[in-house]
């Protein structure tokens, strides 16, 4: 499994990745400008991500518009849906208005709210058929 952990907080940064590590390269960026620059060289290279585990307040870009362009670039490459990264939005934020923004509006595949705990995020992943 290729992930891309996007998360400007360096505790969870650093949880996130040792954890999912374990199953695969793990790349890591601190915003979405960054994640989108990680997510163009992975496509260009053929070699993109299967997972993407996404904040949503971020500095420079928030999750909601780095998953938005996401989409966007999946459908100008031509990827179909069923090959689609698998996108799980983790994050505190936890109205209703932000999970259906991310889920019916920006395209993710689930929602984790913070805190990050293995157990939740492990069924998450089995529950998406990524693990």
């Amino acid at each position: 499994m290729r992930t891309l952990v996007v998360e400007d907080d360096f505790v969870s940064r650093l949880v996130l990745s040792r954890m999912l590590s374990v199953y695969g390269v793990c790349d890591i960026t601190v915003n979405g400008v960054e994640a989108l620059g990680a997510f163009s060289i992975a496509i260009a290279e053929g070699n993109p991500y299967d997972l993407i585990c996404l904040d949503i307040m971020m500095p420079e870009m928030d999750g909601k518009e780095a998953l938005r362009i996401i989409r966007q670039r999946e459908a100008e490459a031509k990827i179909p849906a069923k090959n689609e990264a698998k996108v799980v939005m983790i994050t505190a934020l936890d109205t209703p208005k932000d999970i259906i923004d991310t889920y019916y509006h920006g395209g993710c595949t689930a929602y984790i709210v913070k805190p990050i705990e293995k157990n939740k995020i492990l069924k998450v992943l089995k529950d998406i058929g990524v693990l």
